[in-house]
This record gives C-alpha cells, structure tokens and sequence, in this order.
C-alpha cells in the first residue's frame, strides 16, 4: 500500500456531515423566494460544485435568471449564520486528523464551500490544525479545476507523488485527476458507491480510521 506525506481533503460530505443546515438554508432560500422546498435527499444530490450550483438547481434555474444573485446572497447569509445546527463531524473524523498531525502529516481543506464558510469551519471544529483551508471565491476556480487544490499543495510544500486527495463525489475524482495525484474515496458521504465506481473510483473506503493505512 502507497504511502503519502501530504492530505487535501474535500469538506462536506467528507469531514462533515452538514446536509441537514445545508438543506434549511436552501429551504429557507426558496420558501423567501416563492419556490416549492425540496426534500433532503433530493438537495443531497445538487451538493459538490459550490453554492451557486446548489441554489440554481434547488431553484431549477439558471445562473443567469434575474432572481439568482439575490437568492445566493440569502442563502450565504442564513447559512453564514445556522451553518453549526445540525453539523458535526463524520464518526473517527476528528480522531484521525488528530493522528495525522501527530504523525507529522500536513493537511489541508479545499472545499467548493465559499470560502469564508470554510475558514470559520477549520477554526470552529478543527481548531486550526489543518495548514490551510480554502473554498470557492477571491479568485480562486471551483473544482474540478485543480486550482484550489494545487494553491494548497503549494503552501504545504507537498509535491504531486505524495499528496492524496480525499473526498465523497465524482468532482474530488476529478479534480485529483486534473491534479495529476491521488483520490482515496471515502463512502459514508453525499455519493453512492455505484456512482463512485461509474467515475473511475480506485480506491474507496468505509470508515474514517482506516485512513490511516495510508500514511
């Protein structure tokens, strides 16, 4: 088994399970708008390429729809402010990034969260342990672009052969892919196994603890 020195992780659906807050900003974001809410499963599914993906398809419009900018704003500020409600960290989660740092491991978060979202996370529930957290925003491309991730290589000082990217959808497949290293998928996120499998999914695991095989 191939060992690696550096971590980028994916945050939602791979650290945190933050659907239940995700899912009542977007409601909330509808119902203020005179939108039918949607359940949480079907929300789960819009969930991966950043916030404006997710409000246009909760809203089932496009990015250009005169009411889009608007309905964004809502949903950034109430989720801004009810983003800790329901979540908190996958089972083994806060251990093992704890193990990590111990073993002398740097990590690092990038996220299709907005960015401001995803700083307040890494203080909040993982007190700043990880080397830096980046999401969507000043400048920076959404994944599957791989500039996110590769920003975060380069402040780790992590090179290409031993960096492994973590994450829950077919995105963090991809943009490990455009990264050209790594992607250890992890199945107790927002993605079926099937899915996974249909995007080229090479290695996946069930629980958090064995993430450390890894390393």
């Amino acid at each position: 088994m191939k060992k690696y020195k550096f971590a980028v992780f994916d945050l939602d659906g791979t650290l945190l399970n933050t659907i239940e807050d995700l899912a009542a900003a977007v409601n909330f974001t509808l119902e203020k708008h005179g939108i039918p809410q949607r359940p949480v499963s079907e929300i789960k599914t819009f969930i991966g390429n950043g916030a404006a993906v997710l409000v246009a398809k909760s809203a089932d419009i496009s990015l250009d729809h005169p009411n889009f900018s608007a309905m964004l704003e809502d949903f950034k500020d109430y989720y801004s402010a009810h983003s800790d409600i329901f979540t908190k960290p996958y089972d083994g989660i806060e251990y093992v990034i704890e193990a990590l740092c111990a073993k002398g491991v740097k990590c690092a978060i990038a996220s299709n969260k907005f960015d401001r979202a995803v700083k307040i996370i890494n203080t909040q529930y993982f007190k700043g342990r990880f080397e830096t957290a980046i999401g969507e925003g000043n400048g920076v491309k959404r994944k599957p672009d791989p500039d996110m991730v590769l920003r975060a290589m380069d402040i780790m000082g992590a090179d290409k052969e031993n960096t492994v990217y973590i994450g829950d959808s077919p995105v963090d497949i991809r943009v490990a892919e455009n990264c050209g290293i790594d992607c250890i998928s992890v199945l107790w996120g927002f993605r079926p196994k099937d899915e996974l499998i249909a995007n080229g999914a090479k290695i996946m695991i069930e629980k958090a603890e064995e993430l450390l095989n890894f390393f």
